[in-house]
């Protein structure tokens, strides 16, 4: 994000050092097939403000469709699916850190993984890009959350530790 405000939602978010430091290690993570990506929101998103118009003319139109109520499950079906990796990361008590993109639209898409993580006691961090999110993934496309996750083996164990305590001091 060059020069754009960030929605002060998304909060922690990393400074300039520690973006470039969790982007390392979330492209090692991705190397070493220790993380878990959410989907892009783009074609989400994109579905929802093209289906949302129609939804509500549809139940405006026909209050007790069952159609529209069908589409309006069918939509909340698609963004709980959106970042359904991290949450089931999270879930299953193996995350180590939760990376999130500040510049998701629309951001309460994320919002509630910060919840979770801290039921989970789990440190969790916001960029500012979800493209460059991406491209740390190892994907073309944008992703809007990922999860570092735990193996006690794993040669990244030092540098997710390290990390682990630089999110938590943001959180302080």
């Amino acid at each position: 994000m060059t020069g754009e405000a960030v929605n002060p939602k998304a909060y922690p978010l990393a400074d300039a050092q520690l973006t470039i430091t969790i982007m390392d290690l979330v492209q090692q993570a991705a190397n070493y097939k220790q993380l878990k990506k959410g989907a892009n929101e783009g074609y989400i998103t994109s579905f929802y403000y093209c289906q949302q118009s129609l939804i509500l003319a549809f139940f405006l139109l026909f209050p007790f469709n069952e159609f529209v109520h069908d589409q309006i499950e069918i939509l909340g079906f698609l963004f709980n699916q959106i970042i359904v990796a991290a949450t089931k990361t999270l879930n299953r008590g193996i995350s180590e850190f939760v990376v999130m993109a500040a510049d998701t639209e629309p951001l309460e898409i994320l919002l509630h993984l910060p919840l979770l993580a801290e039921d989970k006691n789990v440190p969790y961090v916001f960029i500012p890009s979800k493209q460059a999110l991406g491209r740390a993934c190892g994907v073309t496309r944008p992703v809007i959350a990922c999860s570092v996750t735990s193996n006690e083996g794993s040669q990244l164990r030092t540098q997710i530790l390290q990390l682990k305590d630089a999110i938590e001091k943001l959180l302080i």
